[in-house]
């Protein structure tokens, strides 16, 4: 028999997770805090629930897609909340980027009420959501992961088991801050490079093909020198990924300089009124500092 699928939070990512699993078969139930977000899955197919509830005691798995720690903790344990409405044997996935030592207490809380849950964080921003080719981290019980792969496979291409709960979304967060550290880095020297004379063109080129390459340079420079920064994650929504880094960094006593000094430049932008641009938004920091904008000939202000 198929399982039923429930899915909570239909925004950028969620929606296409979500309509994917119905296109592949899975009967499908969602919530949303956004009207507008649930009539796009019912128009597609899939049935409204009313609350987190709800829609926990109607279906055999039920996948989140949420902000942050924050909202997942009280979709899960608030008012109308997943604990409220499931039963024991509920299979809760958590497609959301949250912190790892809450991952570890959700986990241990759900399992008290007999839930069994995973946490499963993505990598991909919209376009490969929507073409169902992300790549998803997998931390739980590996024969629950064999139980629920076909839903996973359902929206990601690379699906990688990564060990117990907590692995998920320690191995997202390893990812986040190698590119956080990436985008942090571009920022503080390509104005300098400007400063001190070079052509931000010829730099781009450089830059992009040479040994200093990265995923954050493909992507960010060719937006920069036209003044973009509008396409990618928002700063202060990637901070969360620093904070779950300070969070391990004091508990475990391991010492992060590197990714440290990249969480000051996240706060120096949010600061500076800068948090709603994508993480190519860092750069302005450095260009308000020293006076000095990478920007190619003729770039619209």
């Amino acid at each position: 028999m198929t399982a039923r699928i429930g899915f909570i939070g239909l925004g950028t990512m969620g929606k296409w997770m979500s309509l994917n699993m119905l296109k592949a078969g899975f009967p499908l139930a969602v919530y949303d805090v956004s009207p507008k977000a649930v009539k796009f899955l019912t128009a597609q197919g899939a049935r409204a629930a009313k609350s987190p509830a709800e829609l926990a005691g109607q279906v055999d798995w039920l996948f989140l897609s949420l902000p942050d720690t924050e909202i997942v903790e009280k979709v899960i344990f608030g008012a109308k909340g997943v604990a409220e409405g499931a039963k024991p044997g509920l299979v809760l996935v958590d497609l959301s980027t949250i912190s790892y030592i809450p991952t570890l207490e959700i986990d241990r809380r759900l399992k008290a009420q007999g839930i069994k849950f995973a946490d499963a964080p993505v990598s991909g921003m919209e376009a490969r959501a929507k073409e169902g080719k992300i790549t998803v981290m997998f931390g739980g019980d590996k024969a629950l992961f064999k139980t629920v792969r076909p839903a996973l496979d359902a929206i990601g291409n690379q699906i990688v088991y990564m060990g117990a709960v907590g692995s998920g979304q320690l191995t997202k967060l390893i990812n986040q801050l190698l590119f956080n550290i990436s985008c942090a880095g571009l920022a503080e020297v390509l104005p300098m490079a400007v400063k001190l004379g070079l052509d931000p063109e010829q730099v781009a080129q450089v830059v992009t093909t040479g040994t200093g390459r990265s995923f954050a340079a493909d992507f960010f420079i060719p937006l920069t020198l036209v003044n973009r920064f509008d396409e990618g994650y928002p700063v202060k929504a990637a901070y969360k990924d620093m904070i779950s880094a300070a969070e391990i960094s004091a508990h475990k006593a391991i010492p992060l300089p590197v990714v440290n000094a990249t969480t000051a430049t996240f706060q120096m932008a949010m600061a500076e009124g800068y948090g709603d641009l994508s993480k190519g938004g860092l750069i302005k920091v450095f260009e308000k500092l020293i006076g000095a904008e990478f920007r190619k000939k003729g770039a619209k202000k």
